[in-house]
């Protein structure tokens, strides 16, 4: 999982070189948009997350009913359609 400070670096980085390439002009403080990329990245992971241990969860399931599935590819397989289901872009 992404540490906080990582999300927070990220989102800096992200926003200044938009800001320096000329991409945006912001109507805001800089320091206001930071806030507001490191939020939506924050639920991007949490939501990603979540769709991984519930993939995970039903991956182990479905294993132990059959000895001949694969659990990896069991979980990716309902991974993809969770996110589809979510409306999450993996």
């Amino acid at each position: 999982m992404i540490r906080e400070s990582q999300i927070d670096a990220l989102a800096a980085f992200l926003v200044h070189s938009l800001i320096a390439r000329g991409v945006i002009k912001p109507a805001r403080d800089e320091k206001d948009l930071v806030a507001c990329v490191v939020e939506l990245m924050s639920a991007n992971f949490e939501t990603e997350a979540a769709i991984d241990a519930e993939a995970d969860k039903m991956a182990d399931e479905l294993a132990r009913k059959d000895s001949r599935a694969d659990p990896d590819r069991l979980r990716a397989m309902i991974r993809q359609r969770l996110a589809e289901k979510k409306g999450f872009t993996l």
